[in-house]
């Protein structure tokens, strides 16, 4: 007979502890993800016994999971600011620290109807958060990775937030000279010798959205160059980047005359976004 709830989870998180330091929470989240229920099934019904094929399929999750695979790209969703995201091996896998830079941009004194561009948007996470929570916002998130802008727009679709829109575009390279009240951008700022990108659910992530030239600093020297001709007057510019990158990155806003340049930290209290506004 297959094994009940709790007799699953107790044997996965043994068989996963020596290779994850969150064992017992990825054994609920694969075991959620098959079953199909909320997390508080799995504490109201510990003695149901899972059925031959629902324990197969958590076996084989189980063990890709051992092999270090991400638990999103096992299950296909990741959870950001309360949205249930579609994720795939061609973008990064939202975080909870760039929740940092959607909660201090929803806290801007913005027109109502805000004009918003979110650069390298990925899964569409921070473009489809401030959606969410600013409806009367236009947001325009864009990726130069045609795979990524495809995933943007099912995860807008699946979710039915109207007021964000996505499209192919390499930095500002397709964005039209409007001009943006806020432009955002989580954008690759690791360096390329860096020993966490060997570790962890880096190494499943593609490359190219987690690394930099410059020790990490092109692309955000490059966003913050160009968005000055594309943020409308008293307009900001948010970036997150890495947490011993904020003197640099502050630097480099004064270089290029921004003002009230302000770093803001993560639940870890590391720094994780600097803003600026535009013009000085």
């Amino acid at each position: 007979m297959p094994q009940s709830i709790e007799q699953a989870l107790i044997a996965a998180t043994a068989l996963l502890t020596p290779s994850s330091d969150s064992a017992k929470l990825d054994a609920q989240a694969l075991l959620l993800s098959i079953l199909d229920k909320p997390r508080s099934y799995l504490f109201s019904w510990p003695e149901k016994h899972l059925t031959e094929q629902q324990e197969a399929e958590f076996n084989r999750a189980c063990q890709r999971r051992l092999q270090g695979e991400p638990v999103a790209h096992i299950t296909g969703i990741r959870e950001f600011w309360s949205l249930p995201l579609k994720v795939n091996a061609t973008t990064l896998i939202p975080r909870p620290d760039t929740e940092t830079l959607v909660e201090y941009a929803l806290g801007l004194e913005l027109p109502h109807a805000a004009n918003v561009l979110d650069l390298g948007t990925g899964t569409g996470a921070i473009a489809l958060a401030l959606a969410s929570e600013m409806p009367n916002w236009q947001v325009l998130g864009v990726d130069r990775v045609p795979e990524a802008v495809a995933l943007a727009n099912e995860n807008q679709q699946r979710l039915n937030i109207n007021n964000a829109t996505f499209a192919l575009s390499n930095w500002f390279s397709a964005v039209n000279h409007k001009k943006f009240d806020l432009i955002v951008s989580n954008p690759p700022y690791i360096e390329y010798d860096d020993e966490h990108l060997s570790q962890g659910d880096v190494r499943f992530e593609p490359l190219s959205a987690l690394v930099a030239d410059d020790d990490g600093m092109a692309d955000i020297k490059q966003i913050i160059t160009m968005a000055r001709d594309y943020l409308a007057t008293n307009g900001y510019l948010l970036i997150e980047h890495g947490y011993q990158q904020s003197v640099k990155v502050q630097e480099f806003f004064a270089q290029m005359s921004y003002s009230h340049i302000l770093t803001v930290k993560d639940l870890g209290g590391n720094d994780r976004v600097t803003l600026a506004q535009w013009p000085k």
